[in-house]
């Protein structure tokens, strides 16, 4: 069952605290109410951080009180995603290996989320090393779907997700290195965005697959997901891979001597989308989508032409290998970036070890969970002598081709729509046992992650009480433009404002 919720928006919240009429510490202790009559049942979190959210939020009600104006999203409660670095806390990834593991330093995203003030209260599961499209690779508990508690979140940040959809609070930072942020949006009902690569800071982000993982937002609506990335946006000289605030275009169709600088997210939020132009890939309207998915995206489809927007049927052939080289290239990364994860500088140590082999192997062997040890097994394999030719560089060359096609497309329209998974919410269980059932959970959003662009999923609506996502993916630096889009289609339509009864 479900009903339309009278929460108020993060930004909503965050006007009613700066004009006095809300103050953040009740906002925050309404919060860990939620949470502890809730999360008992969805399993969100992992951690609370309840001394430092009220901590913070007093300090918001102090400016209020002596007529300051407040950050972006200030007093807002906001949860992370265990694989951020925040001071003093644990960070676990969700794995066994750093359950003890203390954060030396903030991420950059996290800094950013202090200078504004938003009130942080809690760190939220994941599958183990953001490796898992479900959350019960988690070394902890599995999260469960909050619209059918037998059903899995989707994942990696199926925590994330579960925590926006279960209405415990507004806002929640994801990683996303195949889909880890849409499709869990999707299967939640919540908006997830996947933000150009280099867009904003991986520093403190613990690494997965370094070229493909990119952090953002969890919302409930459009307008809220654009606040957040005003936050969380923009250079960081502590990450090689991000990209300078003057670097980038806002389309691909015009470039410019001049390009422009990261622009304000909800500038553009209320522009008329007539004349859009839609590019909806065959490939992913076929078989393998579940016929319910396929109905509400044929929905919204239809909803864009009484807008003016036109959409027309065209082909992505890479769509077909983005699955295949995804999982060549993120293992062969996560490979390479796990081999930190010795025992010896921190982590897992059993501490009787008679030979450094035994050191090795007692650390990882019993450490790391089986798809971590999958993916580094096979990451290795692929990098080797030998092999590296024939799988690791064919790879390459397909995300090269992969890239190329978007562009192609986006020369002709001016976003792609697809459903964001192939199927409703499964079952707790079901694919746990069958890793390429669950590889293939990411068949509609991983083609993004390789070539970079920014992706967005949004509630479209539900079949069997399930909710469906459809994603928006557009050009590099297109962020605005796709939240754009989806403000407008929230606001006749009411999908995002359904929460599940409890």
């Amino acid at each position: 069952m479900r009903k339309t919720t009278t929460i108020k928006t993060a930004i909503e919240s965050h006007r009613a605290i700066q004009n006095g009429e809300l103050t953040a510490v009740s906002l925050a202790e309404e919060t860990f109410k939620t949470i502890d009559s809730s999360d008992q049942s969805i399993k969100g979190f992992l951690s609370l951080m309840k001394e430092q959210a009220l901590e913070t939020a007093q300090a918001v009600d102090d400016k209020v009180k002596n007529g300051e104006t407040l950050p972006t999203l200030a007093g807002v409660p906001i949860a992370i995603k265990d694989n951020m670095n925040v001071l003093g806390t644990k960070t676990t990834c969700g794995s066994n290996y750093l359950k003890n593991f203390e954060s030396p330093y903030d991420a950059t995203v996290i800094t950013k989320l202090k200078q504004n003030k938003l009130v942080m209260v809690g760190k939220t599961n994941m599958d183990e090393f953001a490796m898992g499209s479900s959350t019960e690779n988690s070394a902890f508990f599995p999260t469960k779907n909050p619209w059918d508690l037998t059903r899995a979140p989707g994942g990696s940040s199926g925590g994330s997700a579960a925590v926006v959809g279960a209405g415990q609070l507004p806002l929640s930072l994801g990683s996303d290195t195949g889909g880890s942020i849409r499709q869990p949006a999707s299967f939640c009902g919540v908006c997830g965005l996947k933000p150009t690569y280099g867009r904003v800071s991986r520093y403190g982000l613990v690494a997965f697959a370094s070229s493909l993982d990119q952090i953002g937002p969890f919302t409930r609506t459009a307008e809220d997901a654009a606040h957040l990335m005003n936050v969380i946006s923009g250079h960081d000289p502590m990450d090689a891979t991000s990209l300078q605030d003057h670097v980038g275009f806002a389309s691909t169709k015009q470039k410019s001597s001049s390009p422009p600088k990261v622009e304000d997210f909800t500038s553009n939020l209320n522009n008329d989308i007539n004349g859009l132009k839609i590019g909806v890939p065959k490939e992913l309207l076929g078989d393998a989508i579940d016929s319910g998915v396929k109905e509400k995206i044929q929905d919204m489809l239809s909803w864009f032409k009484k807008q003016g927007a036109t959409w027309e049927e065209m082909s992505i052939d890479s769509f077909n290998y983005a699955i295949p080289a995804y999982y060549i290239l993120a293992p062969a990364e996560a490979s390479s970036n796990l081999a930190r994860y010795d025992g010896v500088r921190y982590g897992h140590r059993e501490g009787n070890e008679t030979s450094l082999r035994d050191m090795y192997k007692n650390a990882r062997g019993n450490g790391f969970g089986a798809e971590v040890k999958r993916r580094i097994v096979l990451g290795t394999y692929v990098l080797s002598s030998g092999y590296y030719d024939a799988y690791y560089i064919k790879a390459q060359k397909v995300r090269t081709v992969i890239k190329r096609e978007f562009e192609e497309s986006f020369a002709r329209y001016d976003i792609i729509l697809t459903p964001t998974s192939p199927t409703l919410p499964f079952k707790l269980g079901e694919n746990v046992d069958d890793p390429l059932a669950m590889y293939l959970s990411d068949i509609a959003t991983a083609s993004a992650n390789l070539a970079g662009c920014p992706a967005l999923s949004i509630p479209c609506g539900f079949s069997n009480g399930l909710p469906v996502g459809a994603q928006f993916i557009g050009p590099d630096f297109s962020e605005s433009k796709l939240l754009n889009i989806a403000h407008i289609y929230q606001q006749s339509t009411g999908f995002h404002k359904e929460t599940p009864v409890r």
